[in-house]
């Protein structure tokens, strides 16, 4: 065989044996120095008070990616405003798992809009960290790539009942609530606390989320005489609510979940009305001393000067704490099946919220908020340490029906 001929035949041999040699698929999201990371957000709209959770996100990112990054990698980060819409959070989805190629999805505000993704982020093997909402939706059953780090409403419901019994001896407690599965959990959970104690809700009475006028449902309050009420509703609601009960000398024991825990805001939209409510919230009081805290209020005063410091945008950091834990724990070796392992590992972790603890069959890290009151001028002052729920799930969402 001439010599061409030979060279010619190993060159085809080479290539053939490269031909058939497996290709490592590069991992969606990750480069050498890449990690993609995206997040809905109500930056306008109903809820876009809310929205300051996404921007703390993409200010605790900038944070990291000041101190280096996660082992050599830094955080892109990728915000879209879907203003509490489920069509326009899908089409976010979409783009960024498709267009943009995220690795991950961090946080993302609102029960509906997360529950109008939830299916395709599991089909497309999208880790999802932190939903921030209450929701039972997230971790009950448990999903692979899914991983809750905000208390359960029915939780939140139940530790208020309980403070409201054992602390500050109620016996005639009633319930305000939105009419859909935010205010219902909130009400399931309420109602469970209240049947270990032997006792029942006096009043429940819903609203709709467009309603204006609370003038009927206040007075349906008042007419059971409560000497406590629990509220679970939107922002706008509980100022309205405070204000149509002032005028009627109606004056229960008011209490809150963690979505009106932004006592500043809460205290200004309600002309002063939000003192002395009792709330619950899922992460240190804002002038906390915490040093993780303080660390965070100089990372927003250097990445985000022009947003308030406030439960909601420093939300963004606590829920997604988790995430960066995850992150580091897979060192250089980055993949999604590393980062559920990574994931699964964390046990009593804790940043500026509860414990967090997940498992090969456990998806929602906690079932821990403390309480809290507003004081003068919108102050929060902190009124218990961090409390658990121990209210069976399982019947919450037979009751919900779903």
């Amino acid at each position: 065989m001439k010599k061409e001929n030979l060279a010619i035949l190993l060159a085809g041999v080479v290539l053939l044996s490269i031909a058939i040699i497996p290709v490592a698929q590069a991992e969606r999201g990750i480069t050498d120095n890449e990690i993609r990371i995206g997040q809905w957000g109500p930056q306008t709209g109903p809820a876009a008070l809310w929205g300051a959770v996404a921007r703390g996100t993409g200010c605790y990112f900038d944070m990291i990616n000041a101190e280096g990054g996660i082992h050599g990698r830094k955080i892109t980060y990728f915000l879209r405003d879907d203003a509490y819409q489920p069509p326009k959070t899908k089409a976010i989805a979409k783009e960024l798992v498709e267009d943009k190629k995220v690795f991950a999805f961090a946080s993302g505000v609102g029960t509906a809009t997360g529950m109008a993704v939830k299916k395709y982020l599991h089909h497309n093997r999208v880790p999802w960290v932190g939903p921030a909402a209450g929701s039972t939706y997230w971790a009950y059953p448990p999903t692979k790539y899914l991983f809750s780090s905000y208390p359960l409403y029915c939780d939140e419901a139940a530790i208020l009942i309980n403070y409201a019994v054992k602390k500050m001896g109620k016996k005639r407690i009633a319930f305000f609530y939105q009419n859909d599965d935010y205010g219902k959990l909130g009400l399931y959970g309420a109602e469970l606390a209240l049947e270990k104690h032997g006792m029942k809700l006096f009043e429940a009475v819903s609203a709709e989320p467009q309603d204006t006028d609370l003038s009927s449902h206040c007075m349906k309050l008042k007419a059971a005489n409560p000497d406590c009420v629990l509220m679970w509703v939107l922002p706008k609601h509980g100022a309205i609510m405070l204000g149509t009960a002032a005028k009627i000398g109606f004056k229960p024991q008011w209490m809150t979940t963690s979505t009106l825990s932004d006592t500043l805001i809460m205290y200004k939209i309600s002309k002063g009305l939000f003192r002395d409510v009792i709330f619950v919230t899922f992460a240190e009081s804002p002038d906390s001393q915490h040093p993780l805290m303080k660390k965070y209020k100089k990372a927003q005063e250097k990445f985000a000067p022009k947003d308030r410091w406030g439960i909601f945008f420093y939300a963004g950091f606590g829920f997604v704490e988790p995430m960066v834990e995850g992150l580091k724990r897979c060192g250089r070796n980055l993949t999604v099946e590393n980062f559920v392992k990574a994931m699964e590992s964390l046990k009593d972790f804790q940043g500026i919220g509860p414990k967090i603890t997940f498992g090969p069959n456990k998806r929602q890290g906690t079932r821990s908020s403390f309480l809290g009151r507003c004081a003068e001028g919108g102050k929060s002052v902190r009124l218990s340490d961090w409390i658990s729920s121990d209210i069976d799930v399982q019947e919450v969402i037979k009751r919900l029906g779903k």
